[in-house]
């Protein structure tokens, strides 16, 4: 686990956050095949909103079971939440928004979201 900061294009929204993005995956579902997400799940207590509450727009599909966050000033989707079978509150960080990562540094695994 290391400690990132991250967020939006326009810096309206910010974040912290401790995850491990060797842990990632991409995924072939049809939100994220479109928006070109590399992601890692992180329980709820290991995010932090840093600011730009104000500046989040709140789109869901499906069974609307994820919140699909994006800044309402430049589109960006740094983020999503939802609850995990288990129950548990889960944050879902699109690590192309994370400050400092370099993308070549791992290898996601690739998950068939179409089944789900």
């Amino acid at each position: 686990m290391q400690k990132y900061q991250g967020g939006c294009h326009c810096q309206a929204v910010r974040y912290e956050v401790e995850i491990d993005v060797t842990q990632s995956i991409t995924c072939n579902c049809s939100i994220c095949i479109k928006r070109g997400s590399i992601l890692s799940f992180v329980a709820e207590s290991q995010f932090k909103l840093l600011k730009g509450a104000e500046n989040l727009t709140d789109y869901q599909f499906n069974r609307n079971n994820i919140h699909n966050t994006f800044c309402k000033t430049c589109g960006i989707t740094s983020f999503a939440s939802g609850t995990g079978p288990d129950g548990i509150k889960m944050i879902a960080v699109n690590v192309r928004c994370l400050d400092e990562i370099d993308l070549h540094s791992f290898s996601p695994v690739e998950v068939d979201g179409k089944l789900f």
